[in-house]
Order: structure tokens, then sequence, then C-alpha cells
């Protein structure tokens, strides 16, 4: 009889291997050490909540705090990273360390058979399951079960403070900036005043509204103020009378928050008098006030109206005449 035919005996059973006990299996005094140890790790975790909370509610926004590997930082967005971090590390580590150390550790055989096992079957699996439970020693370890709820009930905090983002609503805030007319423009960083020579043809700058004294500058006021001027030669637009007025020399701004999802356009081509957002490849052509020529935004990039001051420096002739960033409910599209 060839290999293939022949009729394979079925394979034995090895048994289980014998059964190494755990140090806390066997000793009072190493399984209340590890209680202790889960029951920190716990602690730890409510703290990371606790902290997520802290940062979220009391510490600004625009907060900035100095580490030495990072330079400058936000403050808001750490803590608030650190905090959720620490929160379901140590949950989950404690949970970890609980189990190999304290839960119970017996090996069990579980034979194969049909799907559905049969009533009895079914029954004692609830018996065991409930057994199980109980040997757990959740009752028993009141420690673990106190800084288990501590932990698991603050974590549940973090989703529902989240829900504060849903308002109140913006009300007029998505359709204003802080351009208005007669506001200087000024380079970004530095804030510095520019005056038209300070760009040359084919030069690109960015730039922000000059803030009166005392005037703090948040992160939201950075997003959505920041422009870019680019100079051409004046005989490269191809813009209506009305658009062509909104320049000064050859100097044209555009918003740089992208139509479409609102990342940073950035990218500037010399040579096609081309600007492209690199997060989805939305390309707006210059010399036609930003018209979009690929990509997946539906608009232009809002166009600022610039002037000089007396003194020279670039100023804006008025905001911008439409709401800067991708689209939102309630948009005049028109």
């Amino acid at each position: 009889m060839s290999e293939s035919n022949r009729e394979l005996e079925p394979l034995s059973d090895p048994g289980l291997p014998e059964h190494l006990h755990r140090k806390t299996d066997v000793d009072p005094l190493a399984a209340k050490k590890a209680e202790r140890q889960v029951s920190i790790l716990f602690t730890l975790s409510a703290l990371g909540t606790i902290l997520f909370v802290y940062a979220y509610i009391w510490i600004p926004e625009d907060t900035l705090i100095f580490l030495p590997l990072f330079n400058v930082t936000n403050a808001h967005q750490l803590f608030l990273g650190l905090g959720l971090a620490m929160a379901l590390f140590f949950i989950g580590l404690g949970a970890v360390h609980w189990a190999k150390t304290l839960m119970p550790d017996h090996e069990v055989v579980d034979y194969r058979k049909e799907q559905r096992s049969k009533d009895e079957d079914r029954a004692a699996f609830v018996a065991t399951v409930k057994d199980g439970a109980a040997q757990a020693g959740l009752g028993r370890r009141p420690l673990i079960k106190r800084s288990l709820g501590l932990a698991l009930g603050l974590v549940g905090l973090s989703p529902i403070l989240l829900l504060r983002d849903l308002g109140p609503l913006p009300e007029n805030d998505l359709n204003e900036t802080n351009w208005k007319a007669g506001t200087r423009l000024v380079t970004d960083p530095g804030d510095r005043p520019i005056r038209p020579s300070d760009l040359e043809v084919g030069g690109v700058a960015q730039v922000q509204p000059e803030f009166p004294a005392g005037k703090v500058r948040h992160l939201d006021d950075i997003a959505q103020d920041s422009v870019l001027l680019i100079r051409i030669r004046p005989e490269e637009f191809n813009l209506d009378a009305e658009r062509l007025s909104w320049t000064y020399e050859g100097i044209i701004a555009f918003s740089k928050i992208c139509s479409h999802m609102g990342c940073a356009v950035a990218l500037y081509e010399q040579s096609t008098k081309h600007l492209l957002c690199p997060c989805h490849q939305s390309t707006f052509d210059v010399t036609r006030a930003a018209k979009v020529i690929f990509g997946p935004a539906a608009r232009p990039l809002p166009q600022l109206a610039i002037t000089v001051d007396n003194e020279g420096y670039l100023v804006a002739k008025a905001p911008f005449n439409e709401a800067v960033g991708p689209s939102f409910w309630g948009r005049d599209s028109g």
C-alpha cells in the first residue's frame, strides 16, 4: 500500500505539562504585594484622567511651554495627550498585571465538539464563568475593586468631556478674520511691517495682520488670518478690473487656508505661477485670482485687497469679501 493511501492513526492525547505554581499562588505576602501594584497602576490611570480633564478645562489653548528637546510646544495639547495616554496605558497595564499574577492559573482542555453545545453544557459554561468570576477574587480584594472602579469611572469621563466641543455655535466667527481696512501686513514670523520693495518679482511671503499693542495673537487667529503675498509682473495678471485693483504693483494676496479641507497652501511654482495644496493636490492659478485648475477644491482662494499707507507699508484695503477656509453649513457659496 502506498504511503498516500495508508490510513492515518489517530493522535494520542499528550496531556498537560506539569503545572508550575506562581509565587503569588503560594505566598500570601507576594499576593498582597501584587495587589498593591495593581492598585497603584489603576490609581495612576485615574491621575492621568484628572490631568486630561485639567488640561482640557483650565490650560488655555495658546499656552506655550519650553521643553529642552522640543524647544517650545503647546502645553494644552501636550498635557491632553499625556493625560489620555496615562489613563489608557496604566489601566491596561494594571489589568494585565492583575491577570498574570492574581487571577486563577488553572490549565483546562476544551475538546472540539459541534458548534452548538448541549443545553447541559451551556448551563455548565455559565456556571463555570460565574465560578471563575468568584475565583478572580474581586470581592475578596476590595483595594483592587475600589481602584479599578475609580480608574474606569474617571476614564469614562473623557469622551463625555469632549462633547463640550459641540457647542456653543460659532455664530459669525467663521465668516470673520482680523483683517480690516487699513490693517498693516506684517511678516510671520517677525511681525515686521512690509513694503512693496521688500518683495522681489517671483518672491513669496507669509504675513499676518498687525495687532494693536497689548492684544495677544492666539492660535486660532494665526490659522484664520494667514495670508500669502506673491509678486509677479503686472502684465502677467489675467484679472478683471475689480480684482486687478486689489493688487499693488504686481503683488497679490490670498488666504493661505485651502478652500477644500483647510490645509495650508504653501507650495508655489514660480515658472507656472501655480499654488499647490500639499494635502490633496488642489492647484490654484495665481494669475487668475487663484482659480482652481486641478484637484478637489471647489472655490478659488479668497483674495485680500491690498494697497499702501502714507508711510509706504502694505495694508489691507478691506476685510476678506468671503469666509476663508473650507465650506461649512450656511456659507454663501456664491
